[in-house]
């Protein structure tokens, strides 16, 4: 098996570790395969990729898109190391309001599988760190929405102090305010 997956404290959250293949040129690794994933009881159908750049300190999030343009999300390093966070936001869920955070980084090669019913952020800590993420549904600013990154009632621990965020995501709401409208899925992982 090309991978290895880990439940975290919120099972339906992932770990995904990807098998290295190394010889005398280097190495070479699958950093997807729907197969693999559909094993495990990861179905979902991405639909887009994308990739983002950021300096050292740089915090991004917490985002979501609401339904019907929900979003999964398989996230990872190609260049530095990050915090990625993501939040619980499925109202029926006992996770509800619980987050999991996760190191990835371009030497771990490790991935995070969010599932959609999540707020996703993440904390930049090298500088030129890039990520790149699939996502289940493609962009719709309509339907995007996110939480305020320092929500007490989260206490997220970002990592990093005096974090360069954007005004867009200073403007978030904390979760007892925002615009969220999912519910917990039950389908078996």
């Amino acid at each position: 098996m090309p991978f290895t997956f880990e439940k975290t404290e919120i099972p339906e959250v992932i770990v995904v570790a990807p098998r290295l293949f190394s010889d005398k040129r280097g190495y070479f690794f699958e950093s997807y395969k729907r197969s693999e994933f559909v094993a495990v009881g990861i179905i979902d159908e991405f639909r887009q990729d994308n990739a983002s750049v950021s300096r050292k300190n740089v915090l991004r999030g917490l985002h979501f898109q609401n339904s019907p343009y929900a979003q999964a999300k398989l996230v990872r390093v190609t260049s530095g190391r990050i915090l990625d966070v993501a939040v619980d936001i499925r109202k029926n869920s006992p996770y509800f309001g619980k987050h999991v955070i996760v190191e990835l980084s371009a030497e771990n090669r490790k991935m995070l599988y969010i599932p959609v019913g999540f707020a996703h952020g993440f904390a930049a800590l090298e500088d030129n760190t890039e990520i790149n993420y699939k996502v289940t549904n493609e962009y719709c600013k309509e339907a995007e929405s996110g939480i305020i990154w320092n929500d007490a009632q989260l206490n997220i621990v970002w990592g990093i102090e005096n974090p360069i965020i954007v005004d867009k995501d200073l403007e978030l709401l904390p979760l007892n305010q925002a615009n969220i409208h999912f519910q917990q899925e039950q389908r078996l992982r």
